[in-house]
């Protein structure tokens, strides 16, 4: 399946010869009505289409679409000369929240210098979004975390963005639409060379931090450097953002971080793969491998895998979410393995390099789950909010009644709502 606008309403029989006024004004009635309709429904249709983790595709183009070509500047960059957050490039291009919803916020796709989980450089790219209401200067800034999308770079959010398709769109333009700047990070390897460290959880953490820095870092965004920080994130964006939560004292302590607003977090890799084993989402854990494999080459996945699975790996690394994880439903790991590369040793040290909880978040955290939650457990919350509150974070905590995404949707508005008080708002 495809997001797609939703079908335009019948149109309305003209009214007939001799119609009265009075009958013709209640033709229009009924049409404006119907364009009303219309407009309602296009908002259900994206805000339906967030499928954080497992749905819909987070982009038209297929897998053998030629990749966008690198921004203007970013070819032969040595990272190894810029510091974190420093911009390589920017251009311009259009932010569509979704499909049927037009803005007329200024954006960028830009290229930024980050930080991979082993400590070496690299280049990110991502998107700055900037409400057109003349504004400079110190205005609150949110570093946005997006869901799974997939590990091909057509996937990406940058890539999505101006087509209206990323999934998260109508959730970030709310961010917008309050009058706060939006950094969305497309993370290590997705929409850039090399493949996306899919549930690598320091790299992710350092390019929702690097990803603040660049946005700053932007003339034509006139952000300062001194503007209130919010970060943002469900889902893998949960575990993204979390990790820019316990890495911001150390890795970036001169940004003015107010609060971080995480959800659906997977806090430990191995209890949700265990947990999703055998299950609808075990396509998912297929797309783990493949995302450590990429950060880590030592733990040589090829070498685990059957021709099932080398097929599995294949599909991950071209496909959106839909069929990097749809087409391996209720798989077991021993179906795509000449044995399980989660019982070894460096596997289990490498995975347990991304579970949270051991650094108390500088800032204060509103952390929230869904309790029907069938993809990331419910107890994944709440071991977080122990372990963070054990070390003296400041953690606000919600348990909603919804599975994974609709707690998504359902609790967005209550994170910017809380994010705005924490910028005084």
């Amino acid at each position: 399946m495809r997001l797609l606008p939703p079908s335009p309403p019948a149109a309305l029989p003209p009214s007939p010869p001799g119609s009265s006024p009075e009958a013709s004004a209640s033709g229009r009635r009924r049409r404006r009505a119907a364009r009303r309709r219309a407009r309602r429904l296009g908002l259900v249709a994206a805000l339906a289409a967030l499928a954080v983790t497992a749905g819909l595709p987070a982009a038209s183009a297929g897998a053998d679409e030629p990749a966008a070509p690198p921004a203007a500047g970013t070819a032969g960059v040595d990272a190894a000369t810029l510091a974190p957050g420093d911009l390589v490039s920017a251009v311009p291009q259009r932010f569509m929240p979704n499909p049927v919803t037009p803005s007329t916020a200024r954006s960028w796709r830009i290229h930024y210098r980050s930080t991979t989980v082993t400590g070496k450089p690299n280049v990110v790219s991502g998107t700055v979004i900037v409400p057109s209401d003349g504004r400079t200067g110190k205005r609150p800034l949110v570093s946005y975390a997006v869901g799974t999308v997939g590990l091909a770079d057509h996937c990406a959010p940058s890539r999505t963005f101006p087509s209206g398709l990323t999934k998260e769109g109508s959730l970030i333009n709310q961010a917008v639409l309050r009058g706060w700047a939006v950094v969305v990070t497309d993370y290590e390897g997705l929409g850039t060379p090399g493949t996306h460290t899919y549930t690598v959880g320091p790299s992710a953490g350092h390019a929702v931090l690097d990803a603040a820095r660049a946005a700053m870092r932007l003339p034509e965004a006139g952000i300062s450097a001194d503007s209130p920080v919010g970060v943002m994130g469900y889902s893998q964006g949960g575990q993204a953002s979390s990790w820019a939560a316990e890495l911001h004292g150390s890795y970036a302590p001169e940004l003015d971080v107010r609060g971080t607003a995480t959800g659906g977090v997977p806090r430990d890799l191995l209890e949700v793969a265990a947990h999703n084993e055998g299950k609808a989402g075990s396509g998912l854990i297929a797309m783990a491998a493949v995302g450590q494999d990429a950060a880590f080459p030592e733990l040589d996945l090829d070498g685990y895998l059957n021709a099932r699975g080398k097929l599995q790996k294949r599909i991950a690394e071209t496909q959106c979410v839909e069929l990097g994880a749809a087409t391996w439903p209720f798989g077991r790991i021993d179906q795509i393995t000449t044995r399980n590369p989660l019982a070894e040793p460096l596997w289990r040290d490498r995975l347990g390099r991304s579970t949270l909880g051991t650094t108390a978040p500088k800032a204060p955290v509103f952390l929230y789950h869904g309790s029907v939650d069938t993809l990331i457990p419910y107890s994944e919350g709440t071991s977080l909010r122990d372990a963070w509150r054990a070390r003296g974070a400041d953690v606000t905590f919600r348990s909603l009644p919804f599975a994974h995404v609709s707690g998504a949707m359902a609790g967005s508005p209550l994170a910017m709502a809380w994010l705005a008080g924490r910028f005084g708002e």
